[in-house]
């Protein structure tokens, strides 16, 4: 017999029927949950996601949460040993296993001991060594444009409803190098670091999102979520 007061049972109860249960979120800041309730005022249940600088098939996720829904897409990330796990976790997906950067060819890749901070950017490398986080390698990875990835991979005929960019400092070579004329998702996440919202409107990447129609909508700590024209004009 459980020595539990009455009310406890009773609040538990209340509980369990009036409040809903909660859904779990993979992204480190919670941006799967903000994208979720985008998309819904959008009326989007399942699509396809295109996410670059990927780094785990469930940690840090952006996608996890949607991917677990029945929604598919492409991960992309620099990563030794990338294709191979999401292989196994995500078999529904398409993995590339490169680097994206401003043009095709070679660069430098930068491992700590926290994978989640690999980038190929010397500079955010250099000012996230210290403490706990160390670098523990590097490497020469092969690199193409974003374009080059959706023009070799995206299925066709495919509309992206939210591409997600986590490259930690390398963001702007990245959004540089897509056409942004053929290829436009609904919702655009990309982590702008130390970047606050009264500075958005100067920081070089969020000018190329904003001259190609994209609107920011949101933010969580680092990360800036952007609307396209045509996506508020279906909503309106």
């Amino acid at each position: 017999m459980s020595n539990r007061p009455a009310w406890v049972t009773r609040f538990g109860a209340w509980l369990r029927n009036y409040i809903p249960m909660g859904r779990m979120s993979y992204s480190q800041e919670g941006e799967d949950m903000v994208l979720a309730r985008i998309l819904g005022e959008l009326n989007v249940t399942k699509g396809f996601f295109v996410d670059i600088g990927a780094h785990h098939p469930v940690r840090f996720s952006n996608t996890y949460y949607f991917y677990r829904r029945g929604w598919r897409g492409i991960n992309v990330d620099a990563l030794p040993g990338t294709k191979k796990l999401f292989r196994r976790m995500r078999s529904h997906d398409i993995t590339i296993e490169c680097g994206v950067g401003s043009s095709e060819g070679v660069l430098e890749y930068f491992l700590f001991n926290e994978p989640a901070l690999n980038t190929f950017s010397e500079q955010e490398a250099r000012r996230k060594e210290g403490g706990r986080y160390r670098i523990v390698d590097t490497r020469q990875i092969p690199v193409v444009t974003l374009k080059q990835i959706l023009d070799e991979h995206l299925p066709n005929g495919t509309q992206i409803d939210f591409m997600t960019i986590d490259a930690e400092g390398f963001d702007h070579e990245i959004i540089s190098s897509n056409d942004w004329d053929c290829y436009r998702p609904s919702i655009v996440l990309v982590e702008l670091l130390n970047t606050a919202l009264q500075n958005l409107e100067n920081h070089p990447t969020a000018q190329i999102l904003n001259r190609y129609g994209y609107r920011a909508i949101a933010k969580t700590f680092n990360t800036y979520f952007f609307i396209s024209d045509e996506a508020l004009k279906r909503n309106a």
